[in-house]
């Protein structure tokens, strides 16, 4: 069976004192709901059958923020395998994180209640300075943080 593929955009902004911060959301559903380190994530998503990685995390962007990528300019940032391939493009630019309403899913909340609840992808985001989004997001996705900073210290 071959590894599921993810793909996203970290959206980047500079703050007016020159900080560099990054856009995350904040895993929807009960599993994530009181939990705040490593509990957040790159807006990204699946792949299905036949897509383009870089098509997908427009799609995915779009489907978890609810606005397009307010950006023409990406920048790869490759890949990581945390479980599953994660493919990840940067890109600047600005929006309204307490404007973002991400799409559902649904899942049986509680378990083996037969009761089926519908809950966000994301539930939140943030505009996070790096430092901060290094203890807010999962884990795997982490090197993405480091190759945006090199990045952005290669070309200022």
């Amino acid at each position: 069976m071959p590894a599921r593929h993810s793909a996203g955009i970290l959206l980047h902004r500079r703050a007016a004192d020159g900080t560099v911060e990054v856009l995350i959301g904040h895993m929807g559903g009960p599993f994530w709901a009181r939990k705040d380190e490593h509990a957040w994530s790159i807006p990204k998503g699946e792949l299905e059958p036949g897509d383009d990685a870089f098509a997908a995390a427009l799609r995915e962007f779009e489907e978890e923020i609810g606005s397009p990528v307010p950006a023409e300019d990406f920048v790869p940032l490759g890949q990581v395998r945390a479980g599953k391939l994660l493919t990840v493009w940067a890109a600047r630019g600005d929006l309204d994180a307490d404007a973002a309403r991400s799409t559902t899913f649904s899942m049986e909340w509680p378990p083996r209640s037969g009761r089926v609840q519908e809950f966000p992808e994301i539930d939140r985001a943030l505009w996070a300075p790096l430092e901060q989004a290094r203890r807010l997001l999962v884990k795997g996705q982490l090197p993405f943080l480091d190759r945006l900073r090199d990045h952005l210290a290669a070309h200022p």
